[in-house]
C-alpha cells in the first residue's frame, strides 16, 4: 500500500493506519453506475477500497454526462457499457486496487452471484424492484448494504445492516404502481444532489468497512435546493416478510426471461433465461442485410429505421423507440431470435 497516496486519510482519527489497512482488504459491490454510482465508485476507488465490483446493465449516452462524472463524450459517442467505461477510468485513477466490471442486469438469477464474497453492497440503482431484490439477497447472506436515491432536488440514504436496523422492505412494503412516483425524466435531477447523496453513501461505506461506531442508524433525507436535512429513526417492522420472517419473495421469483420499461428512455430491456451466450460475429452477418450493425467485445448495436437495439453477450438487450412491451418482445424475437 502506498502510504503517500492515502496520507491525508490515514491521519484522520476515524480511519488511521489500521483503518486504511482494513479498507485495502475490503470487497465492495456497487449496483448501478449512473449518477450515484459514479460518485460512489470514484470516491471508494480514491479511498483505497481494495476490490470494487462494478455492476451495471446500461451504456453511456450524452444525456448522462451532466451528472454521471465517470464518463466523457468519447464514451457516449462509442456507446460504451457503463461498467466497462467506469472500470477503464478508475484503473487510471488507482492501480493499487482490483476492479471487476460486470455488464449485467441485477435480477433473481444474478444477484446472489454478484454479491458473493463482498463485505458491503452500495445502491446506485434507479428502481424500487431492484432495491427490494438487493435487500432480500443481502439479508439472506448477512451482508450490509446502503440504500440511496435522488430525484429533482431531494434525496435520501439509509444504512441497512441485517440484525441491527430496519430493512428496505420495512420502509417500502411493495413497489409503487408504474407512473405513481416522480422520476428523473419527469422531475429532473440536479447533479449536485446526486454528488451529495453519493458522497454520503461513500462516507458511510468507509465507516462500516473500518468498524466505526459512528455508523448512522437513521434514514437521512436531504433537499439541496432549500438546504434542509431530516434524520428519521426507523425500527424493524415486527411482521416484515424479510427481516422478521426470512421470506425472500423477490429473490425466489421466476428465473425466465423478463421485460422492463426503462425510466425516461422510450426503451425496454429484455433479459433472457440465464445461460445465454451470443455469437456477435454470426448475428452481425445476419443483421447486416436489413440494417446498420457494429459490435465490440461488450455489445452489438443494430439500427433499422427508428429501432435501435443494443445487445450484450448474455443475450440481454435494450430496445429503443418501441411503443410497448409487446413490440419490444416481437422485435427481439425477430432480430435476435433467442
Amino acid at each position: 500500500m502506498n502510504n503517500d497516496r492515502y496520507s491525508r486519510q490515514t491521519i484522520f482519527p476515524g480511519i488511521g493506519a489500521g483503518g486504511q489497512a482494513r479498507l485495502a482488504q475490503s470487497r465492495v459491490a456497487i449496483f448501478g453506475l449512473g449518477a450515484l454510482g459514479s460518485t460512489i465508485a470514484d470516491e471508494l476507488c480514491r479511498a483505497g477500497v481494495g476490490h470494487l465490483r462494478l455492476v451495471d446493465r446500461d451504456y453511456v449516452e450524452l444525456g448522462n454526462l451532466h451528472r454521471q462524472t465517470l464518463y466523457d463524450e468519447l464514451d457516449a459517442r462509442d456507446g460504451l457499457p457503463k461498467a466497462a467505461a467506469a472500470a477503464a477510468r478508475l484503473r487510471r485513477v488507482n492501480s493499487d486496487i482490483e476492479l471487476d466490471a460486470e455488464i449485467r442486469d441485477v435480477n433473481p438469477g444474478t444477484v446472489e452471484r454478484l454479491i458473493e464474497n463482498v463485505d458491503l453492497v452500495l445502491d446506485g440503482t434507479d428502481n424500487i424492484e431492484t432495491r427490494l431484490l438487493i435487500n432480500e439477497a443481502c439479508h439472506k447472506h448477512g451482508i450490509p448494504w446502503i440504500y440511496g436515491g435522488a430525484v429533482g432536488d431531494s434525496g435520501m440514504t439509509m444504512n441497512i445492516i441485517p440484525g441491527e436496523t430496519a430493512c428496505f422492505r420495512c420502509i417500502c412494503p411493495v413497489a409503487p404502481p408504474p407512473g405513481s412516483m416522480p422520476t428523473c425524466s419527469s422531475a429532473g435531477v440536479l447533479g449536485m444532489l446526486t454528488a451529495v447523496i453519493g458522497s454520503i453513501e461513500a462516507a458511510e461505506a468507509l465507516k462500516i468497512l473500518v468498524g466505526s461506531s459512528a455508523v448512522r442508524k437513521t434514514l437521512l433525507a436531504f433537499n439541496i435546493w432549500d438546504s434542509s436535512t431530516e434524520y428519521i429513526g426507523l425500527q424493524p417492522v415486527p411482521d416484515c416478510p424479510v427481516c422478521s420472517r426470512g421470506r425472500y419473495e423477490a429473490l425466489e421469483g421466476a428465473a425466465g426471461s423478463s421485460v422492463t420499461m426503462l425510466c425516461g428512455r422510450d426503451a425496454f430491456q429484455i433479459v433472457p433465461p440465464s445461460g445465454t451466450e451470443v455469437d456477435f460475429a454470426r448475428l452481425a452477418a445476419r443483421l447486416a442485410v436489413t440494417g446498420s450493425v457494429n459490435y465490440n467485445q461488450f455489445m452489438l448495436t443494430y439500427v433499422s429505421g427508428e429501432l435501435e437495439l443494443r445487445l450484450f453477450r448474455d443475450g440481454r438487450a435494450i430496445l429503443k423507440n418501441v411503443r410497448d412491451e409487446s413490440a419490444a418482445k416481437s422485435a427481439y424475437a425477430q432480430y435476435v431470435g433467442l
